[in-house]
């Protein structure tokens, strides 16, 4: 690289850097979260989940997936424009440094370490060292220019379809709805699950086709259940109050003493499907009805991967 051009390219490659910095450490009101993140405390997801990139879709989250690879390209041409370095040893040190910050995000409460964003950020910079080769590691041309934009988004595909196909092969998926009343339950209550009545709620006719969890007029039952530790689990069920009778009712669901959901009849909005995601650890799942509130086809679903 001609002298003339290191002292720009350095200027430009700092003040990139401070950029992406900001993005790190300041963007998308880390600031203000700051208390959410530090509720839960350091969090580090270690184990892959998601694909580094999917195929395009109108959405901000398939923006902000594309930008954690694209935002790392232009240090893969320009940190070998300025040092001439090895993939290995560039590559090397570029992890150790997305590590770094990625605790350092962690650490100060501005964000959680994520292996899915290190990876994403090394795809980025790996392209981008690519398209140096490419088009910048000899004299430069129009050509070369045009070839090494070329690869960036040939490789981009590329990771697209890597990425579909490794979430296709070994993504979690959710497994089939299984009645909640099948687990073990603990304390000797248990809902209608044969002969179950058909009712109405806000003039529609409800035919359950699983289970019903009610209780004795104004008296309360609960019904407890142990799921055994498992994660990412989503339950599933209808509430509603029937027409017939006082309108007066309510359901809490509690999971692992933990209020998650409570209805009653002010929240009344007719048959309403009740879909509620655990994706922490689930053991003991407390269903509480009291009044004429009434909870029909209560059911959960594993999001697995397919060997499990």
């Amino acid at each position: 690289m001609e002298k003339k051009l290191r002292k720009p390219i350095l200027v430009g490659t700092i003040f990139y850097t401070i950029l992406i910095l900001y993005f790190l450490f300041f963007a998308f009101n880390r600031l203000d979260n700051r208390l959410d993140y530090s509720e839960y405390g350091y969090e580090f997801m270690l184990v892959p989940e998601a694909v580094p990139l999917s195929f395009p879709r109108l959405a901000f989250s398939w923006l902000y997936d594309l930008g954690n690879i694209a935002a790392f390209i232009p240090f893969g041409i320009l940190i070998p424009l300025l040092y001439r370095v090895s993939f290995r040893k560039f590559i090397s040190l570029f992890v150790l440094s997305i590590l770094f910050l990625e605790t350092i995000q962690t650490l100060t409460y501005l964000g959680s370490f994520d292996v899915d964003d290190v990876i994403s950020n090394t795809l980025g910079a790996t392209i981008g060292f690519i398209a140096y080769k490419v088009g910048f590691s000899s004299k430069i041309s129009y050509k070369k220019l045009i070839a090494s934009a070329l690869s960036i988004g040939v490789l981009l595909v590329g990771v697209i379809v890597i990425s579909e196909t490794f979430n296709y092969v070994v993504a979690k998926r959710e497994g089939p709805i299984q009645a909640l009343h099948d687990v073990k339950e603990m304390n000797g209550t248990m809902p209608m699950t044969e002969n179950l009545p058909s009712f109405t709620v806000a003039g529609k006719k409800i035919e359950p086709k699983m289970n019903v969890y009610n209780s004795e007029g104004d008296k309360s039952k609960s019904y407890t259940y142990i799921l055994g530790n498992k994660k990412d689990v989503i339950f599933y069920s209808y509430y509603g109050i029937p027409d017939k009778g006082d309108f007066k009712g309510e359901v809490t669901i509690l999971v692992d003493g933990n209020i998650r959901v409570q209805r009653n009849e002010e929240y009344d909005n007719g048959a309403e499907p009740l879909n509620i995601p655990f994706f922490d650890k689930a053991n003991e799942i407390t269903i509480i009805v009291c009044g004429n509130a009434k909870l029909w086809d209560v059911g959960f679903s594993e999001i697995k991967h397919w060997w499990e």
